[in-house]
């Protein structure tokens, strides 16, 4: 393989790989440099194993319950191994799958550890990438003209509370366990900790969830996450609000135990485990920034509407650029930094067009502002909300927690905001993604037909509801 590349993309997670892609579509030669597996955390520490774990979680809660259909069931006891096969071999379909998409696409895959040197022989400008191989072989040397930082992102710690990777875990560490706890307190009540307080609870381990802040899932619109709390207690998940870890109190024998701290009480916590789920972290350590003259600030690197760097010929997008850390995101920053190479002169993302989806049972979808962010923001507003309890499909499904709410500019009718949570709500909001690029209003998603009977008409009764039009409520 020759060494000068149009591209090369360091990191081959969803936003390397689906902008390498992209750039083999162009016509340009690409590399994709990679320390570990193609498709990066979304693939085997993230999205698809959490969610192969949340649907196993899901089929074991709803064949519990199969006597309410009229099917009668025995002895139904759950194998955790076999749920792990499962997810494994659901990565390892996938894996093969993005490897294949590297060979149609003529893409050279390096796997090794990629780092930018400065000015050199090989350039006069920084971002000629030196590739460490963990053979022992000679560092490989490549010569790109334009280069992608795509490194992704890695757990935070919670400072002074180390992972051991058997008691205290972080959420790369938990989907690797061979059985599960009896017993879990979970630190963090973001996205990543009310998905594992919800898969838990349903595999029947006995769930404390801790979160510093007067709230859970704080990105949420607030109706959203009071839903999910009244959820997640109903499930028997413990949820303690404005909670400060005293980390150094950490004491471990069979079981762990901690002492918090909450309105000036302090209270001990015990469980089998601890799982550390407080945010996640750029992944910028050794990759050879010092050698040029990109700007971090926060510890992520900063970028233009384009991605690009201070260097105008670096790129970076994904988790190392901060915003919103969404694999899909990753994906279409990818798409706009090669198009930006290839002068197709790209329309930038308009972030409060992108749609943000929680696992969780039940499950949560959004997109746009808040009803609290579109009151600070100065609109004045006008709410529709439809409960799933009166739609038929959720009747059937024997789902029929939740609702959707809709907020509209009252001046413009323009649609702000739009929030799902109950069943299938991460399928059914990219139809509020499309009204968002189409700059619909509430009224036209009123008027668009839908199907009867399905989960899809809470948007439409929500849409008429902002009006206080709804059929059916």
């Amino acid at each position: 393989m020759s060494n000068e590349y149009d591209v090369v993309i360091l990191g081959g997670g969803t936003g390397g790989y689906v902008a390498a892609i992209r750039a083999s579509q162009l016509g340009m030669k690409v590399a994709i440099v990679e320390k570990e597996n193609l498709g990066g955390t979304c693939l085997h520490r993230g999205c698809i194993p959490t969610k192969a774990l949340l649907r196993s979680a899901e089929v074991y809660q709803q064949t519990k319950r199969a006597n309410e259909f009229g099917i009668e069931m025995q002895n139904i006891t759950l194998n955790f191994s076999k749920i792990q096969e499962r997810k494994s071999s659901i990565i390892a379909k996938l894996h093969s799958g993005i490897k294949g998409l590297m060979k149609k696409n003529k893409i050279d895959v390096y796997h090794g550890f990629g780092r930018i040197l400065g000015p050199s022989i090989f350039s006069p400008l920084p971002g000629t990438i030196s590739i460490e191989h963990d053979d022992g072989k000679d560092n490989t040397i490549l010569i790109p003209k334009n280069v992608i930082i795509a490194t992704g992102s890695k757990p935070k710690i919670l400072p002074g509370l180390d992972n051991d990777g058997n008691h205290v875990l972080n959420s790369d560490e938990i989907l690797s366990i061979n059985q599960l706890p009896k017993s879990i307190v979970i630190i963090g009540a973001g996205v990543i900790g009310v998905e594992w307080a919800s898969m838990l609870s349903d595999f029947n381990v006995r769930v404390t969830l801790v979160e510093y802040l007067d709230r859970i899932l704080p990105n949420e619109d607030e109706e959203i996450a009071k839903q999910v709390e009244k959820s997640l207690s109903e499930k028997g998940v413990k949820v303690i609000k404005e909670m400060k870890i005293i980390p150094e109190t950490l004491e471990e024998n069979k079981d762990i135990g901690i002492m918090a701290e909450q309105n000036g009480e302090k209270i001990r916590l015990e469980a089998e485990k601890i799982l550390v789920s407080v945010g996640r972290t750029a992944n910028i350590n050794n990759i050879g920034l010092e050698n040029t003259e990109i700007n971090i600030e926060n510890s992520y690197i900063q970028t233009n509407k384009f991605y690009q760097t201070k260097e105008s010929h670096i790129y970076a997008i994904g988790d190392v650029i901060g915003g919103m850390q969404l694999a899909h995101v990753a994906s279409h920053e990818g798409i706009v930094a090669i198009n930006h190479i290839a002068d197709k002169q790209p329309l930038p993302i308009n972030y409060d067009q992108v749609p943000s989806c929680v696992y969780s049972n039940p499950e949560i979808a959004s997109i746009g502002l808040t009803e609290k962010e579109a009151r600070d923001q100065g609109f004045t507003i006008k709410v529709g909300k439809f409960p799933f309890s009166a739609i038929g499909k959720a009747l059937v499904y024997g789902e029929t927690e939740g609702f959707a709410k809709i907020i509209s500019d009252k001046k413009t009718d323009d649609i702000l905001g739009v929030h799902l949570v109950g069943p299938h709500v991460t399928d059914l909001i990219s139809e509020a993604s499309l009204a968002k690029l189409l700059d619909a209003t509430a009224w036209e998603i009123g008027q668009t037909i839908h199907p009867h009977p399905t989960l899809s008409e809470v948007i439409g009764e929500s849409a008429l509801a902002v009006e206080g039009f709804q059929i059916h409520g």
